[in-house]
């Protein structure tokens, strides 16, 4: 009797399993956080050589997950939908990228170069997230120029905010918008340190 019961527990076990509802797999998607330059100028002769220090991440913004505010107004972070990178690499990336297509600096660099820095740019991301209820995405970044030739000097410590329609709740519609905001907030992050080269 006891192998008997033995050799129809398995089959009883796989009967439970059949009556288990399915589930859905969700594929996870990660997105390029990389908003294009405007424009590309050849870099000026002339200009200044600026350091972009990695840009740090505000707590909450260390993780890959796509951030929005929910409708009772608590912070959602997507576990399925995922930015390629870490959002405070993908700003370094990106102020590297646009300080250097707009042509007024004669290089642009990161710690560690062997050309000396007439002006350096560090900072802060502290919010990258949509919000539909506002139907909008919004990027804050905190960003300080540094004199650094001769002898080191901060010139401006300044919060830039940038914000863009969210045309939609889907996750590609928040990836886009919320890349348009970092966009806008980038632009002001260009236009500050062209205003110190």
């Amino acid at each position: 009797m006891r192998r008997r019961l033995m050799l129809l527990a398995p089959m009883a076990l796989t009967a439970c399993a059949s009556l288990l509802p399915a589930q859905k797999y969700v594929a996870r998607t990660d997105w390029p956080l990389e908003p294009e330059p405007p424009s590309h100028a050849p870099a000026s002769a002339n200009g200044p050589v600026l350091m972009v220090r990695p840009i740090s991440a505000a707590p909450g913004l260390d993780a890959r997950g796509v951030q929005s505010i929910a409708a009772d107004g608590s912070l959602t972070v997507d576990y399925y939908n995922l930015w390629a990178v870490d959002p405070a690499e993908a700003v370094t990336q990106a102020l590297l990228d646009w300080t250097q297509a707009s042509g007024v600096f004669s290089a642009v660099i990161t710690p560690g170069s062997r050309l000396d820095a007439t002006l350096i740019l560090e900072g802060e991301l502290t919010e990258l997230v949509a919000d539909p209820a506002h139907n909008e995405a919004r990027a804050v970044l905190t960003l300080v120029v540094i004199k650094a030739a001769g002898t080191t000097l901060p010139l401006a410590q300044v919060r830039l905010a940038g914000t863009a329609p969210l045309n939609g709740t889907d996750p590609a519609a928040e990836v886009a918008a919320q890349s348009a905001a970092l966009a806008s907030v980038l632009a002001q992050a260009v236009a500050l340190v062209t205003h110190f080269a």
